[in-house]
């Protein structure tokens, strides 16, 4: 059987570099696709020190023909591409009224329209050979906004409504790739180190925070048991569930809690660089600066597996019976 080939977008630090380990030590040829070309290349390595075969690939996921070159010098350097894994995003963390046109506008373009191209590039070269996966990197503000984080909200929940209707087309047209969701919650990235920020105090992820291996560790079972969704982690399950039974009652809850808990008690750096226009250099890995906070176990991603187990074979099963 021939290696897999996984391309990964954002993959040069945060969820994205931990699921580029995770597919590594698979022995997969992970093609890493993000803008800095010094962590690209770092990233590639540890590719390679893991038992899988890396492979660097520039690009920014706002430029739709970038993505699609970017996709096709993967497929003809080093195979067809079996795994898309759009993960790549930024953010503002502010008041709306403190964001500016052209900062949520570039936000839009990464977080959402990246993956729009990312998904275009993939199933451009997957749907004629009739397999591979697309996962989408998710997460609970896909279903449920928070506050200062609107433009980021917003592109979770486009691309939420984007997957459903691209994947209702694959069904239609009676297509085997597959084309899932992971949803995330509160993650120990380098995020809250880089992103633009305009609040008083330091950014955080809002507690419980979950290491990025977790996360990793999600996106590579969906590879092998394909499904509709998955929710990880607790937080998330809860505030989903919350927000289908009493959306205004956490309307009010996230009105009272949600700023103060997306800060740290220490002031923000006003020189702090951000990634929202040009990456920021520096040895940023998958882990953020919230290790001592953070958790390396999630009893829910067990159970999510069992499910998503059984889904994935009665879903073969029904497509042998068809």
């Amino acid at each position: 059987m021939a290696e897999r080939v996984v391309a990964v977008t954002g993959g040069s630090a945060g969820v994205g570099r931990a699921t580029a380990q995770a597919f590594a030590r698979q022995g997969a040829t992970v093609a890493v696709l993000a803008r800095d070309p010094d962590r690209l290349e770092e990233a590639a390595k540890e590719v390679d020190s893991l038992g899988g075969r890396g492979f660097a690939v520039p690009v920014d996921v706002a430029d739709a023909a970038a993505v699609d070159d970017a996709a096709e010098r993967v497929e003809h350097e080093v195979g067809p591409i079996d795994v898309w894994v759009n993960n790549a995003m930024t953010s503002v963390f502010a008041r709306f009224l403190d964001v500016t046109p052209d900062e949520f506008h570039r936000v839009t373009e990464v977080t959402y329209l990246g993956y729009v191209y990312g998904t275009r590039a993939a199933l451009r070269r997957m749907v004629p050979r009739d397999r591979g996966v697309v996962i989408q990197v998710g997460s609970a503000l896909a279903y449920r906004g928070i506050p200062l984080q609107s433009a980021y909200c917003g592109a979770k929940h486009a691309i939420q409504g984007f997957t459903e209707s691209v994947r209702t087309e694959l069904l239609h047209e009676g297509s085997a790739v597959e084309l899932c969701q992971v949803h995330l919650p509160a993650m120990n990235t380098p995020q809250f180190d880089w992103v633009l920020s305009r609040l008083p105090r330091r950014a955080q992820p809002v507690p419980p925070i979950y290491q990025p291996e977790l996360a990793a560790d999600a996106i590579a079972f969906m590879a092998d048991h394909p499904s509709r969704e998955m929710w990880m982690g607790g937080t998330t399950v809860a505030t989903l569930l919350a927000n289908k039974v009493a959306p205004g009652v956490l309307d009010h809850y996230l009105a009272r809690n949600g700023v103060d808990g997306q800060q740290t008690d220490a002031p923000s750096d006003p020189d702090r660089s951000s990634n929202l226009w040009a990456p920021v250099p520096g040895p940023f890995g998958a882990h953020g600066a919230f290790d001592d906070r953070a958790t390396d176990t999630s009893p829910t991603l067990a159970l999510s597996k069992l499910k998503h187990r059984a889904t994935a074979a009665l879903r073969r099963a029904g497509r042998r019976s068809g």
